[in-house]
């Protein structure tokens, strides 16, 4: 195997950008991670082993795939930028672990590509990726939603994102996206990462995050998850503004309709003055289920 530098080494990174005249794509939220220690921290960070199928979304020019594929049993990474096809090639050679594809995420049929490109269909898979700003939460949410059984996503992203996912209720992280990831998992702040360790650098730091699909149901579900995120996305509009006045702004404004979601909320104990980030998920959900048995909601 190959004694070169580790492809996410400054040196490393800026030697292969020049060799095949590659410039950052703000297109695709391009950023090159060049700092080898963070790379490793993200690997262990995923637990990752030779037991392991990883699938990773976005590699680049290959620095954190290099170190996924010296730690897991096989990488399958999903690259949308054609151009890099042949980069990943030529520098991910001495590894035969690893296969590379042309695909947006969002549009790929994951289940399809497990079965095609690994070997071994009983080892857990987990998905490793530095995630584009600009896409973070719908990629995040289609593979939540996938019908792939994930052991562990483990993603880079934006600091500020990174922080509302894993927030408790109460804090001003707390919102709707916080509550859609602990619907479908468990999600942990890992550790930040500078701004400083990329080329070219972004205008923030980034952080780690692991999220741990659900394996149990919810102690409680919603008649239906669309009008759940519909209630969730309803009350925090304006999240400054108590949970009456939001639902007032969906169920709407009619006396009697008001009289009855404000009857709703007395029912299960929650003050209507309250701020929707003092809501758990369990209550969100009970709300949920009230108003549709008060025939305020479908």
């Amino acid at each position: 195997m190959s004694k070169q530098t580790a492809i996410g080494s400054l040196g490393r990174t800026q030697e292969i950008l020049k060799k095949y005249g590659i410039r950052a794509k703000k297109s695709y939220g391009q950023n090159f991670l060049t700092d080898v220690n963070v790379l490793k921290k993200i690997v262990a960070a995923a637990d990752i082993n030779r037991d392991d199928n990883v699938i990773e979304i976005g590699p680049g020019i290959g620095a954190l795939t290099e170190q996924l594929a010296l730690a897991a049993g096989q990488v399958l990474a999903l690259e949308i930028d054609q151009s890099l096809l042949p980069v990943l090639d030529d520098v991910l050679a001495p590894y035969d672990n690893v296969t590379v594809v042309n695909q947006d995420v969002l549009k790929a049929d994951l289940p399809s590509l497990i079965k095609q490109h690994f070997s071994d269909l009983q080892k857990p898979v987990k998905v490793v990726a530095n995630l584009p700003y600009y896409i973070t939460s719908p990629i995040l949410m289609g593979l939540l939603a996938s019908p792939v059984s994930f052991d562990c996503i483990c993603v880079m992203m934006q600091k500020e994102v990174a922080e509302r996912l894993a927030a408790k209720p109460g804090t001003k992280q707390y919102g709707a996206l916080t509550l859609a990831i602990q619907y479908h998992g468990q999600a942990q702040l890992a550790f930040g990462v500078s701004r400083h360790s990329f080329v070219p650098a972004p205008n923030v730091d980034s952080a780690i995050v692991t999220i741990s699909p659900r394996k149990a149901p919810l102690a409680r579900l919603p008649f239906s998850q669309q009008a759940l995120f519909k209630v969730i996305r309803g009350c925090f509009a304006h999240r400054r503004k108590s949970l009456r006045n939001n639902l007032k702004r969906f169920v709407g404004k009619d006396a009697t309709v008001l009289s009855k979601s404000v009857a709703v909320l007395d029912q299960l104990g929650i003050d209507p003055q309250l701020r929707p980030e003092k809501l758990t998920l369990l209550q969100f959900i009970d709300l949920t289920n009230g108003l549709h048995e008060a025939h305020l909601i479908s």
